[in-house]
């Protein structure tokens, strides 16, 4: 009876969502729904690959499911692409996913001939139903959020849109740069890519799809932790045999995927709200408001000093908009930390007698052929062409896995354990630079080396951006050790020192997960303050990227081990003084959450009132901010095909210049110079067209300028609002529109476009 009404009341929550997406986001449900059915029948595809590689977890993966099918269709179509062997077309990427499904189908049908079972079991079904509704609501809730700020202008919009437009226009991979018309992207443009890949598969629009891969993101950042945090929480109650069964494993991953995806850090909470709240009691005449990118800019800042630095975490970019690498690729990082957990639970449980007769070849062979090994191996080779910062960090974090899992697997032999961590840690450099090959034989680095930090942050501005999940750690950490300790002691009844490999073998498989992911967090949050890696923005922000990418990934690994450490030290463990401080800690979270809302209605304004949703178009700001420009940029948008060049004026980062480039994916001479100075790191060739482009618009001389535009092959001249207000009097128009036919001019014919 409980089963059946349950299934009633979701039922309802689905169909309420139904009419709330229909109401609400009007014309935009269609496509809403679109993509959660193929995110639906892409899971249920890849289930058989999936619940091999979670096979432990209670759901068999279910909700990772989605998020494998997008990695490997979607890889698998890049890679033919950029190996020359298949264009990049809507065509390809429906044939390749629809084979891919049927070798998994095939999958299913060799595993079921075994009798082995790969498919969730039906038991489970109402849980299942539980994960889909999650994620269908926070997908409706952030994409009736992104509709109140849609636009894809301002801070690095430009640049994230401009990609997607260009790969949408491009039969080749790498696609032409949109702001380097003579070369090929030389960014980490994976993340955008993806969200092509997806935009094919539907057959929608950039415009459409930029905002519903954002939303799409962030609805996986709440359900991928809350499904590892809940399997971490059933996994432990399994292993004391006690526990306060589903209240338990709720409560973890629901905190797990709020930690992640919706909370802030403790500097909201200080700076927010304790200072003014004093202020107000004292009677302050000032007292200081709040805007939520201070979270994101507070080292460097306050105060001020010459190192200016970045601590972005997820909730802040779901907010922002932008759709960035280390943004998109949150859907790979959280599947990778899934795939691990399922490793060293699988092993852990089928530990290497040091009495194993096999022979040492067998045994080797058996280590070389781990699925969960070779699957990251091959998303860390991903992450070199979706964000090579995640390349490093979870090569690190897989090492770390791989070597508990080998004390496991081979206790009481140091060798052995040795043997297989530098077998297995060569396997994953071998196949993660493989796999990534077509990328990197076309890439150049732009980073400069490392250096000895020579900033360093305050004491107190770590622990108010980083105090509480650490202390989270910590506690987990010390309450680990402890159980551990008083296991071994009970057992042996002395007071020795045990062995590194008896310990952790004995440690909880999801308590040993939680340990890992904290030290590595920690470990993250401390290497800025060390080293950095030297780039373009050495002077005065020489930690900032460092700090950044770095810390982005702390904040994801805290996160899911706040989720769980803060309800087994609440429910099971018997310590009071942790206990306390756990409560503590989880009261100053929940503070931290209030974050979501001073973020929301700061960016977005009032969202309980449905009037001011603008639709999920991200080209809408045309009309608004460009509105003189704005329909011969979509004219070149409806009539141009291929990658001709268009010529506009170019102009600085951030700023809007380069809006023809970045609305219409077609290239042009040069683009934001700051972004190109990044990727190419070439000032001497970025300022000689900087002063080609200036003087094709400004020369009297007419040969010059014909020179120029064939040197360049520039196939349209845009001459619009930016270029008359960068170039003023200077600007050359009838010389311009000279030199070809005029095929575009605006209602007020201040606006035209010259075809050469």
């Amino acid at each position: 009876m409980k089963r059946i009404i349950m299934r009633i009341m979701m039922g309802v929550c689905f169909l309420a969502a139904l009419a709330f997406s229909i109401i609400v986001l009007q014309k935009d449900a269609l496509v809403f729904w679109t993509w959660w059915l193929l995110a639906l029948v892409l899971g249920i595809a890849a289930m058989p690959v999936t619940g091999i590689l979670f096979s432990r977890f209670a759901d068999k993966g279910y909700l990772f499911s989605k998020v494998l099918a997008i990695t490997v269709s979607g890889f698998t179509v890049w890679f033919l692409t950029a190996c020359r062997i298949v264009v990049f077309s809507r065509g390809t990427c429906i044939g390749v996913t629809i084979l891919l499904g049927g070798l998994s189908f095939l999958l299913f049908e060799k595993e079921s001939a075994k009798g082995i079972q790969v498919l969730p079991d039906l038991s489970r079904l109402d849980y299942i139903l539980g994960e889909e509704l999650l994620f269908i609501l926070f997908f409706l809730l952030w994409t009736y959020l992104a509709g109140f700020h849609p636009a894809a202008y301002g801070t690095e919009k430009f640049m994230d849109y401009g990609f997607m437009e260009a790969m949408m226009r491009s039969k080749e991979l790498p696609a032409v740069d949109l702001w380097y018309s003579d070369g090929v992207i030389n960014y980490y443009y994976g993340g955008q890519y993806f969200a092509v890949f997806l935009t094919k598969l539907t057959g929608s629009t950039p415009a459409m799809t930029y905002n519903l891969m954002r939303t799409f993101i962030a609805a996986f950042a709440f359900v991928l932790p809350f499904s590892l945090a809940s399997q971490m929480s059933m996994d432990l109650q399994k292993e004391k045999k006690t526990g306060y069964g589903r209240i338990h494993h709720l409560a973890a991953g629901l905190t797990a995927g709020t930690a992640v995806s919706l909370a802030g850090n403790m500097h909201y909470v200080v700076f927010g709200q304790i200072i003014p709240m004093i202020q107000k009691i004292t009677g302050a005449e000032n007292v200081d408001s709040y805007w939520f990118p201070d979270a994101t800019r507070y080292i460097g800042f306050h105060p001020d000093v010459p190192d200016k630095t970045i601590h972005e975490f997820p909730c802040y970019s779901f907010v922002l908009g932008d759709l960035h690498a280390h943004v998109v690729n949150i859907l790979f990082v959280l599947l990778l930390l899934g795939i691990l957990y399922s490793y060293l639970g699988r092993v852990a449980y089928e530990p290497l007698s040091e009495n194993d007769e096999r022979p040492e070849k067998k045994r080797i062979t058996e280590v070389l052929r781990s699925t969960h090994v070779f699957a990251a191996a091959c998303l860390l080779g991903l992450y070199q062409f979706t964000n090579y910062w995640d390349f490093v960090i979870y090569f690190v974090v897989t090492g770390g896995v791989i070597i508990f899992v080998n004390v496991r697997r081979c206790r009481g032999s140091f060798v052995r354990m040795l043997e297989y961590t530098l077998i297995q840690a060569i396997e994953l450099a071998v196949v993660s630079s493989l796999v990534i090959l077509p990328f990197t034989l076309k890439f150049k680095t732009m980073v400069s080396g490392v250096a000895l930090a020579k900033y360093h942050s305050l004491p107190y501005q770590l622990l108010i951006l980083w105090g509480l999940p650490a202390a989270v750690g910590v506690l987990l950490i010390i309450a680990a050790v402890r159980e551990r300790t008083h296991l071994l002691r009970s057992e042996k009844n002395d007071q020795h020192v045990y062995q590194f490999g008896e310990f952790t073998g004995r440690m909880s498989v999801p308590d040993l997960y939680g340990v890992i992911l904290a030290l590595c967090a920690m470990g993250l949050v401390m290497i800025p303050e060390i080293v950095y890696v030297r780039d373009i923005y050495e002077n005065g922000n020489a930690r900032a990227n460092t700090m950044f990418k770095l810390t982005y990934q702390a904040y994801i690994m805290f996160g899911i081990v706040l989720g769980y450490a803060l309800w087994k030290l609440l429910l099971l463990y018997r310590g009071m003084i942790l206990k306390a401080l756990s409560f503590v800690l989880f009261l100053l979270w929940v503070w931290t959450c209030g974050y979501f809302q001073e973020s929301v209605g700061d960016w977005f304004g009032d969202v309980k009132n449905t009037a001011g949703y603008k639709g999920i178009n991200a080209q809408t700001f045309l009309e608004t901010d460009f509105s003189q420009d704005a329909s011969a940029i979509r004219w070149l948008k409806q009539n141009v095909e291929g990658t001709e060049v268009v010529l506009e004026a170019n102009g600085d980062s951030y700023t809007g210049y380069c809006r023809v480039s970045a609305s219409t994916g077609l290239p042009t001479i040069l683009g934001w110079y700051v972004h190109e100075w990044l990727w190419r790191n070439d000032v001497a060739d970025l300022n000689q067209r900087s002063a080609d482009i200036e003087t094709i618009y400004t020369s009297a001389d007419v040969q010059q300028v014909r020179s120029l535009l064939a040197q360049y092959d520039v196939e349209y001249i845009f001459i619009g609002a930016m270029e008359q207000q960068k170039y003023e009097d200077r600007l050359n128009t009838e010389l311009l529109k000279s030199l070809g036919s005029v095929v575009y001019v605006n209602g007020s014919g201040n606006t035209c476009i010259v075809k050469l």
